[in-house]
């Protein structure tokens, strides 16, 4: 699994803590650090980050995305507003265990703005272990496993049919907030270097580049 990290421009001085806690937790999945970094020119807010995660999504870059802001929740609400985007909230570990097995979500959003005292911190690393502690979708309780899979296929194929498509997205978005977050350099190479999906690389190229 491909994992991707981001955050807002806001929380900047957590990435480090993000990048390194995923890289212990997720070991043999590849971790990608997209930022946002505190030497970075340009600021991003949790709403523009969320169309990036959105098209990272989308172009088949990255398989699951890592992110927050400030609560958490702001973030959560933003990328669920993307197609193809399954965000779930994790404030603690059972809230992370629970989103991996039985929502089988591609995006985690957390609580980057709460106090990390050490106990704080002892909670963070404590979710995003239990985040990656198994493989995604195997459904909780185990007992019911079945029908929580079937219920999470159907959510996924009702959000799909719900939505129209990334490319429609950003072609009806304002255009100087998609020129904006175009800016984020490392993203947009990122998806055109690495993604499976043609039509997100054509549009970058035809319309953005």
């Amino acid at each position: 699994m491909r994992i991707g990290i981001i955050q807002g421009s806001s929380q900047a001085q957590k990435n480090r803590l993000l990048y390194e806690t995923v890289k212990r937790y997720a070991a043999g999945h590849e971790v990608i650090n997209f930022g946002c970094f505190e030497h970075e020119v340009h600021s991003y807010s949790y709403v523009e980050i969320s169309v990036l995660i959105g098209l990272l999504i989308a172009s088949c870059s990255v398989d699951f995305v890592v992110t927050g802001c400030s609560s958490g929740q702001g973030m959560m609400l933003a990328c669920n507003s993307m197609p193809g985007v399954i965000c779930g909230y994790a404030p603690t570990p059972k809230d992370a265990y629970l989103f991996a097995q039985i929502n089988n979500g591609n995006v985690i959003s957390l609580p980057l703005g709460e106090e990390y005292t050490w106990s704080g911190i002892v909670n963070f690393e404590e979710t995003i272990e239990k985040l990656f502690l198994e493989p995604f979708g195997q459904g909780y309780p185990k007992n019911e496993a079945v029908r929580k899979q079937r219920d999470t296929e159907k959510l996924k194929e009702i959000r799909t049919l719900s939505q129209i498509s990334t490319v429609d997205l950003m072609k009806k978005m304002d255009r100087e907030m998609v020129k904006a977050i175009m800016q984020k350099e490392n993203v947009v190479y990122f998806v055109l270097d690495n993604g499976r999906n043609s039509k997100i690389s054509d549009w970058i190229k035809s319309d953005i580049l």
